[in-house]
This record gives C-alpha cells, sequence and structure tokens, in this order.
C-alpha cells in the first residue's frame, strides 16, 4: 500500500501548481479541480509505481484526461460562475488585468494540443524535452506545435500586445507599464 502521509504532503505542496496548470488547460475553475481530482485519483493508484518526477507524470495524467474529456466532448450538468466569490483580486495595475483577460481568450482560441505545449513550455517553464516527454511526442512535435500557437496568437486581433526593446517597456492597447 502506498504511504498516505507521503502522498499528503505532495498533494499539499503541489496542489496550486496543479490547479493553475489544469486551469491554464480547461479555462474553467471548476473543471480544473475536477481535472486535477482525477488526476490525484489516478496518481493514487499508481503511487508506489511512480518515481521521482511525480509532478510531471500527474501533469500527464492531466493533459490526457483533458484530451479525453474534450474528445468525448465531456460537459458537466451545472454552469460555473465566471468568478468566485470568495477569492479576493489582487489590485491590478496599469490594466494588466485587460492584457491578462485577453491572453486566456487568445489561449482558448487555440487547439488543445497547441494550448497545452505553451502552457507546460511557457507557464510551467518546461524544457522542450520535458514537454515532449509529458505529451507523449517527440520535441519536434512540440516545437512545431509551439511555433504554430505563437504564430496563431501573433495574427490573433483580439489583442496587440506588444514589447518594444529600445524604451524595454510593455505596451497594449490602452496601457504602457512605465508612464
Amino acid at each position: 500500500m502506498a504511504d498516505r502521509s507521503e502522498y499528503e504532503a505532495f498533494v499539499t505542496g503541489a496542489w496550486h501548481r496543479l490547479l493553475r496548470t489544469a486551469y491554464l488547460l480547461t479555462r474553467d475553475w471548476g473543471a480544473a479541480e475536477d481535472l486535477v481530482q482525477t488526476a490525484l485519483l489516478k496518481a493514487w493508484l499508481a503511487w508506489p509505481r511512480i518515481g521521482h518526477e511525480r509532478e510531471a507524470y500527474i501533469r500527464k495524467i492531466m493533459v490526457n484526461v483533458h484530451v479525453s474529456w474534450w474528445r468525448r466532448r465531456w460537459r458537466r450538468a451545472e454552469v460555473t460562475s465566471g468568478s468566485l466569490p470568495d477569492h479576493e483580486q489582487e489590485a491590478d495595475h496599469m490594466g494588466q488585468a485587460d492584457v491578462r483577460e485577453s491572453v486566456w481568450q487568445a489561449l482558448g482560441r487555440l487547439p488543445d494540443r497547441q494550448r497545452a505545449v505553451l502552457v507546460l513550455r511557457f507557464f510551467e517553464d518546461m524544457t522542450e524535452a520535458q514537454t515532449a516527454e509529458t505529451l507523449g511526442c517527440s520535441v519536434g512535435t512540440v516545437k512545431s506545435q509551439t511555433s504554430r500557437a505563437l504564430a496563431k496568437l501573433r495574427l490573433d486581433d483580439s489583442f496587440d500586445f506588444t514589447v518594444t526593446r529600445e524604451a524595454d517597456r510593455c505596451t497594449s492597447t490602452g496601457w504602457s507599464s512605465t508612464t
């Protein structure tokens, strides 16, 4: 039988990171929690066999389960709200919330595979090799999916976010990090 205290310590330490990844995949907090719980249940059943890369293993489970749900057109009977009343929003400076929301929406319009690659590469800071291992594909596939996803984001008219290196400032429609 697996060591329950070790598993509980792992879940306590990794919960927020796994939930963030799940939210970036699903774009819905309720579905993200379901996804993490499903992945952790599957991990518990295989806990004695999982090596030292437990978080990567669980992320791979999450990606696979998310794709499986999407393929089956899995839908929740209840509709979750766009905001959670129990969580306080941190004060966003100079319209960062608008930029963040437009990025989330643009990510949501990408195909699942491309979104998963971007989430793992840029939000979870995984290398191309780690991303390929997590998704069960080649490094070349990660590179091509990343390239295609970034090209789609560049063509997305819903947000205009550019970095001006000369002034070392970020600009977006109606927002500037320097005043």
